[in-house]
């Protein structure tokens, strides 16, 4: 047994098969500079690793003919082919995280590997594709392979299976803690056996005296409190703190005690506060009235603490994340939609890092801007920040690059181009902008030099007059001019769209479409994404809905999460009704066809 260690940072499963989340990495950075003791763990990556092996498959099929379940005719398929997805799957996984590029050809002549539902629809997809090459296209049809694996899995052994989100849909709009607790004390599905089996061996490899379980999405809530039930149960011994995106989001009006069944902690905004406090508390340097940020369980009911003023730890003097622990060689590519943009996200490995903490316009009013990690603007100088890359490039082995900020400072993305080609690093990277006027062709021309290859952000609505009632603080003719920009100097542009803004008319949905068009005729945008507006409960619409002729018609809140809210908008067009339609004419556009189309 190794050493033991002060704290254990766990990912649950899941959230990005391609490349680490950054939350546990800088914590780590932070608690090396304080002499505490850490070790890191992406249990998402190992979950899915130790599934999708010839060992974890022999396991499934064994418990899927031991369970006498009612089969698709699709899956009944695939359990007669059983032999053959065992035999073929520890050279996929191999192929998808790069380790034998030679697999390609024998994948791409459609007789290696077994094909279920999945390839069906392969004739519209190899449309949507294009003409790939035959490493593009191997990695395709063995993702629509192990895509056909996971649909079995799902009408199987684990309902809750998906691969970057687990359990989602009862973690999401929880206002109450009844299904996630029922869930929670239901027996352990086939996913939470393999989580328990992996997290007993990281904590004999190294036994912790604290826990941190990062949550950034609904989709890794049920793991976390799995992890903490699993340790409550047989490691009593261990304290357990929760943080994390959906924490700093959904919990903040938390009440009910019954989450504490699994957790000690539950921490709010930036990690190294609370984590601090919580450490000291643990060494017994500092009783529990000094922690930061903090609900815990005191007489059975939910006490928030928080000692002001808190500890500051301003962006600038926060060391470099660490990555050191997480195995950036096990993660794998999958290449499984059109959207050039979603491919660099989901296909490469990437190094995380933020420019700036919050961000500095904070304005936009369906945006969640009265919390920390947006509200809270603080800035660094680009030779603090072009170090800390220096220093991740060197403990990653990875030249990639990207900024995880709300929206980069144009003055920063200059000073950072600068520095770069100063002091001559050769690297790609890419970041979220605002399309402000300051993205001139001579900003752009710097930063592709710099090696810039991409920017995302949000035209939103496509329209003047509701750009305006959003506090963008763009209009449509300086979102054409700027990306035109980026594109010019060979920079990707992606665009974030929304509809069924507060008021918006039909004929205003039907006008951002035809703007949509017209960017990608001419080659502005090349990549876009609709969704469509929710009111949250932490934006300005939310606290002020009359302004925005909405009204509030639920969910009640029942102790547990609370940020999206039901609306009524009386006065705006039928939003779902044009779901579809957007989304076809989007696919039409990224694949250069049905630009002539009404």
């Amino acid at each position: 047994m190794a050493d033991s260690i002060q704290a254990l940072l766990i990912t649950p499963p899941f959230t990005q098969l391609n490349t680490p989340y950054p939350a546990t990495a800088y914590l780590k950075g932070y608690l090396n500079t304080i002499n505490v003791s850490s070790a890191q763990a992406d249990l998402g990556i190992e979950v899915l690793l130790a599934v999708f092996s010839k060992e974890g498959l022999t396991h499934l099929y064994n418990c899927i003919e031991a369970g006498a379940y009612e089969l698709s005719q699709s899956n009944q398929r695939m359990v007669a082919l059983k032999q053959a997805y065992i035999a073929s799957i520890d050279p996929v996984i191999s192929f998808l995280q790069n380790q034998d590029s030679t697999l390609a050809y024998a994948i791409s002549g459609r007789e290696y590997l077994p094909e279920g539902n999945r390839f069906e629809s392969l004739d519209d997809l190899e449309w949507a594709f294009g003409n790939l090459g035959t490493q593009d296209k191997a990695r395709h049809l063995a993702t629509l392979y192990l895509e056909d694996l996971s649909d079995l899995i799902k009408e199987t052994v684990d309902p809750f299976f998906g691969f970057s989100r687990y359990a989602e849909r009862i973690s999401m709009s929880s206002e109450s803690f009844d299904e996630l607790y029922d869930c929670l004390n239901d027996a352990p599905t086939f996913i939470d056996d393999i989580l328990f089996d992996l997290l007993a061996l990281k904590i004999q490899e190294s036994p912790p005296v604290l826990v941190g379980l990062s949550v950034p999405f609904p989709g890794n809530l049920y793991s976390a409190l799995r992890c903490g039930q699993y340790l409550k149960r047989n490691h009593p011994h261990i304290k357990i703190a929760m943080g994390g995106g959906y924490c700093n989001t959904e919990l903040r009006s938390l009440q009910d005690p019954r989450i504490f069944d699994f957790v000690d902690f539950i921490t709010l905004d930036d990690g190294e506060g609370p984590l601090l406090k919580i450490t000291q508390l643990l060494a017994g340097e500092i009783n529990v009235e000094e922690l930061e940020r903090t609900h815990i369980l005191e007489e059975e009911e939910v006490v928030y603490k928080n000692k002001i003023p808190n500890t500051i730890f301003h962006h600038r003097n926060l060391p470099a994340p660490s990555y050191k622990g997480l195995p950036f060689e096990k993660y794998i590519s999958f290449l499984d939609v059109v959207n050039p943009m979603h491919r660099m996200w989901t296909d490469e490995k990437w190094n995380k890092l933020t420019i700036s903490h919050g961000c500095y316009w904070k304005q936009c009013t369906f945006c969640d801007v009265n919390l920390d990690y947006i509200g809270n603007y603080q800035n660094t100088t680009a030779i603090d920040l072009v170090n800390k890359i220096e220093k991740i490039r060197a403990e990653t082995g990875i030249s990639g690059f990207h900024f995880v900020d709300e929206a980069a400072p144009p003055k920063m993305l200059r000073a950072l181009s600068e520095e770069l080609l100063k002091r001559n690093i050769s690297m790609r990277w890419w970041t979220n902008i605002r399309f402000e006027k300051t993205f001139d062709n001579e900003l752009c021309q710097l930063m592709a030099k710099a090696g810039c290859v991409a920017v995302t952000g949000g035209l939103e609505v496509a329209s003047d007059r509701l750009l305006i009632k959003m506090k963008k603080g763009i209009d449509i003719g300086q979102v054409a001019r700027v990306t035109k920009h980026f594109s010019n100097n060979g920079i990707m542009t992606h665009a974030y769209l929304m509809y069924g803004f507060p008021t918006q008319t039909e004929q205003e949905t039907i006008d951002s479409l035809e703007v949509v068009r017209q960017l990608f005729e001419e080659g502005c945008v090349k990549s876009a994404f609709w969704h469509q507006f929710t009111t949250t409960i932490h934006s300005p619409i939310g606290k002020n809905p009359d302004e925005y002729n909405i009204k509030i018609t639920g969910p009640k809140f029942e102790g547990f999460a609370q940020n999206d809210l039901w609306h009524e908008d009386p006065t705006g067009a039928d939003h779902p009704k044009y779901t579809k339609g957007l989304n076809l004419a989007l696919h039409n556009y990224l694949n250069g066809v049905g630009f002539d189309i009404p």
